[in-house]
């Protein structure tokens, strides 16, 4: 894909004075950096004189209509809206799903965002009950004043903790997996309104079954966690050969108890050389005083300067000397919290009505590497992907949740990318979409959920070959079927 005349990064006089002439302006620095560790999307924003029943989500393609919306601000608000009426329901949060997830046609949907209370903290026991249409951000706020952090979470902080649970998420937490391994204890409100409260001791396969069941069990409510401390923590980055990375990765930081964020980023054109970046616990000065990136920033430049890398012809060698050079050479030293409290607001185009931003991700063994990693390259160049950066992270294994994404140890793929807006192109990258989940695939790995429907159910089904079991127990407990949305709509065996 070649430029895109839509967007007005250097059609802005003063960012194209800036940017363009002088490539080598320090606020490229800081803008570009962020732009090499993507590994999420952002989360929707409305205008405000939309329909309130046309739904969309945060890649902008999609639009659903509801029957009604309804944003409850206690569990009683919701149970009661479950016993008022037999129909459909759909649950959404921050919405930062980009596939239908969040919704489906005619549903009674329940925007959750009111629900955004802590229940209970215990800061001695590292410990903390939650609603869970709170954010992450607004859990950090209120934890970080105990020297407390959260676990595991995304690698931004807008995301609702509920729809965390729902796509069973994971970051860039050395070691720690998916957000299953954290959570203590979660409440679940089925289509006849009743109250169950889960965990691993109580009613197991339910709970097992909800983390990670997009909304097709219930409504979850409420969330227990266990929580970390908020250390000091250093960055180091520094180059590794893509044959040898998954060695480097075990010695280095796998192995070290100090490593607590990590990610490596495969760059364009060539998507073969990882800069490996690992955040570690130390006792070092800060070189950054505040606890949590301020709210609300004025990101207007931020886009307009990623924009600038992604498209313009000296875009790649503006990432790699100011960007890439810069993660190798400068060292920075921060709280957890504040690395942990990324906006992604900083990430977000200034329009999407003409090309939109989009994930992708895909997890493999880790002995298939360095094979899956070019196999993917080569399906980017063949069909001429605009892709901005692919991220990768690690996982142990986790054989707790049913619809688990990493039954085995995984390195995943987090491929970020830009598309037009409009069918006819959500249609082309269907096309190498579906190449890229065979590659997994073929790989003895799987491709995430939370993301374009572009898989075909044949697809799903190899990928998640406990979708069976899934589907019956949704027959139990929501026997007429009211948790849907367009995911389920699409795979879901009946």
């Amino acid at each position: 894909m070649g430029r895109d005349d839509s967007d007005t990064a250097c059609g802005d006089a003063d960012v194209a004075n800036e940017v363009c002439a002088d490539p080598g302006r320090r606020q490229a620095l800081r803008v570009l950096a962020t732009c090499a560790a993507l590994g999420v999307s952002g989360c929707a924003r409305e205008s405000p004189d939309r329909d309130e029943r046309r739904l969309r989500d945060i890649g902008g393609i999609d639009e659903i209509e509801v029957g009604r919306v309804l944003r409850p601000n206690s569990v009683a608000a919701v149970v009661a809206a479950l016993r008022s009426g037999p129909g459909a329901v759909s649950i959404g949060g921050a919405r930062c799903s980009m596939g239908g997830q969040i919704a489906a046609d005619g549903s009674l949907h329940l925007d959750m965002r009111g629900l955004n209370r802590m229940v209970w903290l215990d800061p001695a026991q590292r410990r903390v009950r939650v609603q869970t249409g709170m954010s992450w951000r607004e859990l950090q706020e209120l934890i970080d004043p105990h020297g407390l952090a959260v676990s595991i979470m995304q690698s931004y902080s807008n995301f609702s903790i509920g729809g965390s649970l729902s796509v069973n998420c994971h970051g860039r937490y050395v070691g720690k997996g998916s957000l299953i391994h954290s959570l203590r204890a979660l409440q679940l409100i089925d289509g006849d309104g009743q109250v169950h409260e889960l965990s691993r001791e109580r009613d197991p396969r339910l709970f097992h079954a909800a983390v990670g069941g997009y909304g097709g069990l219930g409504a979850i409510t409420e969330a227990e966690f266990d929580l970390s401390l908020n250390h000091r923590i250093v960055r180091r980055a520094e180059r590794v050969a893509l044959d040898e990375y998954p060695a480097w990765f075990a010695e280095r930081v796998l192995a070290d108890p100090a490593s607590v964020l990590h990610n490596a980023d495969l760059l364009p054109p060539r998507f073969d050389a990882p800069v490996a970046v690992t955040w570690s616990r130390c006792a070092e000065p800060l070189t950054v005083d505040e606890r949590l990136i301020a709210r609300n920033g004025d990101y207007r430049r931020d886009r307009k300067l990623i924009w600038s890398a992604s498209e313009l012809p000296g875009g790649p060698w503006m990432r790699e000397r100011y960007s890439v050079e810069r993660l190798l050479r400068e060292r920075e030293v921060v709280w957890r919290n504040r690395e942990a409290s990324l906006d992604i607001a900083s990430l977000e185009p200034s329009t999407r009505r003409y090309s939109t931003y989009l994930l992708q991700e895909y997890f493999v063994p880790v002995p298939a590497f360095a094979e899956f990693a070019r196999a993917l390259a080569r399906v980017l160049r063949d069909f001429e992907v605009h892709a901005l950066n692919v991220s990768i992270r690690h996982a142990p294994a986790d054989r707790q949740s049913l619809l688990s994404w990493s039954p085995t140890e995984v390195f995943s793929f987090v491929l970020y990318h830009k598309q037009r807006s409009g069918a006819r192109a959500d249609a082309v990258s269907g096309q190498w979409t579906r190449r890229l989940i065979d590659l997994a695939l073929d790989h003895g790995g799987r491709h995430y959920l939370p993301y374009r429907l572009h898989a075909t159910r044949e697809q799903f089904l190899r990928g998640y070959p406990a979708a069976p079991t899934f589907a019956a127990l949704k027959r139990q407990i929501d026997p007429r079927g009211r948790f849907r949305n367009r995911m389920w709509d699409k795979y879901l065996p009946r």
